[in-house]
């Protein structure tokens, strides 16, 4: 298996430091005062010494930079921008930005925490390299250029949008007409050592490690941006290996997908980097918010609250009645309340409020079965958040920091 690249292809600096980041080129003007210019060394040296707390080796810090804000990375551009941005207004924690044309950004509600907008890959690769502390990133760029490193953390797995998978897609004509699935590939007699199997991607890290944990061998990769769904048709690649959404694009360009060609699914993620969850001093509280803000708003995503009265002698009288249909148990069970009327002067209890949440999907038959059981005056009004007592991920993150 090989991975071939672009001939003009050009070498690229690892990132550095946050720390060391600030600092501006330095000038080739000549000082002629020899005291001046070892006293400014001198500085420069100090500078350097003090900001840079931490050692780089592959890409990530030993330790996290000395700084007080907490870095949130968020996408620049495009559609999972939009989307990010809309969630955390939903959230409560909308992005302040001064300029659009700016980089960095606040949130009123989290004073601590600095938003920086930047690519995808780079949001993880600066989670690696200690200048960012969370991300909010799909997970198959996590997975493409984080490549399995323990310091990165998945807080939330399933942000609700930006859903798509990466996928494996050949010609649907030609010899690839009667080839449905990944073990057919793999037994096609055209591919050697001296002619493998070629695959356009950009997921130079996931591709080659699917084909291998498949058995294939013959295999060769290139890199390539862009339509990569034209590669087979001007005869570069026999296959593309890219992310799909609705597969439109690929039947428009005479691809289809093959059984077991699916690499992984995807979607939005919060990402954090473990090192700065557990020696920045404010990151770990900050990310308990986020995620409870977060947790709160996606439960309550597609639910209602439907209030409605009914007759009844008692409270438990009314809950027998409700218990008889399956819609109408709400999240833990009903709310049961007694509505105070005036007659004649004196108070009376002959009606009980209902208060139950439901499904959107369940909406029109929960209203169906309160009035077949005496409810009326129904009410419905959408959820914003659900608080729940503690949210399970927040534990499952503590246990995975060994907290």
């Amino acid at each position: 298996m090989s991975i071939a690249t672009p001939l003009n292809t050009t070498l690229q600096r690892s990132p550095l430091p946050s720390s060391l980041s600030v600092f501006s080129p330095i000038h080739t003007t000549t000082v002629s005062v020899t005291g001046t210019r070892k006293r400014c060394l001198r500085m420069v040296t100090s500078c350097v010494s003090s900001h840079s707390q931490s050692s780089v080796h592959n890409g990530v810090t030993d330790a996290v930079s000395v700084r007080n804000q907490i870095r949130l990375g968020l996408p620049s551009k495009g559609r999972m921008a939009t989307d990010t941005l809309d969630l955390l207004k939903d959230c409560q924690l909308s992005v302040k930005q001064v300029n659009p044309r700016q980089y960095v950004a606040q949130i009123p509600q989290l004073p601590n925490t600095e938003v920086w907008f930047q690519r995808p890959k780079d949001i993880v690769r600066k989670l690696l390299s200690g200048d960012l502390d969370l991300g909010i990133v799909g997970l198959d760029i996590v997975s493409e250029f984080g490549q399995g490193n323990d310091d990165l953390i998945i807080v939330h797995e399933a942000l609700n949008f930006g859903d798509c998978h990466l996928s494996l897609a050949i010609p649907n004509y030609g010899i690839f007409e009667n080839i449905n699935s990944l073990e057919e590939l793999a037994q096609m007699p055209q591919w050697t050592a001296e002619r493998p199997l070629r695959v356009a991607t950009g997921f130079t890290y996931l591709g080659p490690k699917f084909m291998k944990e498949n058995g294939i061998k013959h295999v060769a990769f290139s890199t390539a941006d862009g339509a990569l769904e034209a590669a087979p048709a001007m005869g570069i690649a026999d296959a593309i290996l890219d992310l799909v959404s609705s597969g439109t694009t690929l039947k428009e360009n005479n691809l289809k997908e093959i059984e077991g060609g699916v690499v992984l699914q995807s979607q939005a993620a919060l990402v954090a980097s473990r090192r700065a969850l557990t020696e920045r001093t404010g990151a770990l509280d900050t990310v308990h918010e986020i995620l409870e803000r977060l947790e709160a708003h996606l439960k309550a995503a597609g639910q209602f609250t439907v209030v409605a009265n009914m007759r009844g002698t008692d409270a438990e009288e009314v809950a027998a009645r409700l218990k008889t249909q399956p819609s109408l148990s709400g999240l833990q069970g009903p709310t049961i309340s007694p509505v105070y009327c005036k007659r004649d002067g004196k108070v009376s209890i002959e009606f009980y409020a209902i208060v139950i949440c439901v499904p959107k999907t369940a909406l029109y038959e929960s209203v169906q079965q309160l009035r077949a059981v005496g409810g009326s005056g129904v009410l419905v009004s959408p959820l914003t958040y659900i608080f729940d007592e503690e949210t399970p991920r927040w534990s499952q993150l503590l246990s995975n920091l060994g907290l």
